[in-house]
């Protein structure tokens, strides 16, 4: 998994005026959770901007006044009319426990249904699986040559090695839908 360095520092006071200051001045709002206790921080808009706008995932290196947090991006918040960034929530990870990460799906080769004519359809953009951070990789590739006209690859059907996932078994990942030319 790639890895992506943040910097933040402390905020002292928390509530809902110091953080419209925080929002104010440019910066965003996060918190720390996972470890001992939650830490209120609070990080520059335009460092994160990189972070927040890909379909990538990132293990984050989050340094807060000159503390190492090795984490991952578990939330975050957009204003609903001006889509400005409120606030983000980071996770602390470690090597032992496992987390619940939503990874992308990468469908690979060339379906038999779209050979004789049909379509390839992705349903689903994101996994959700559970495993250690060091085993979760940067995206779910499924092969889908054996994928004939009209069938479809649901979670259940799906397996990775070292990783367990939590999107529900009957959930359609690919399709391969029959177009009109092909019914005629």
């Amino acid at each position: 998994m790639k890895t992506f360095q943040v910097s933040g520092t402390i905020r002292q006071e928390v509530g809902k005026k110091a953080t419209n200051a925080v929002r104010n001045s440019g910066n965003i709002p996060c918190v720390l959770y996972g470890g001992k206790e939650n830490t209120h921080f609070q990080v520059i808009a335009s460092d994160v901007r990189k972070l927040i706008y890909t379909p990538e995932i990132f293990l984050v290196e989050l340094t807060i006044d000159g503390v190492k947090h090795s984490t991952i991006m578990k939330e975050l918040q957009f204003h609903p009319v001006s889509e400005k960034v409120l606030h983000l929530d980071f996770f602390e990870v470690t090597d032992d426990k496992p987390v619940v990460m939503a990874v992308p799906v990468r469908l690979e080769g060339l379906a038999e249904g779209v050979k004789a004519g049909g379509k390839l359809q992705q349903n689903l953009r994101l996994l959700k699986v559970k495993g250690l951070v060091q085993n979760i990789p940067e995206q779910l590739k499924i092969n889908v040559d054996n994928l004939g006209l009209g069938k479809t690859i649901q979670v259940s059907e799906l397996s990775f090695p070292n990783l367990e996932l939590v999107t529900p078994k009957t959930a359609i990942v690919a399709t391969v839908n029959t177009t009109r030319a092909v019914k005629k």
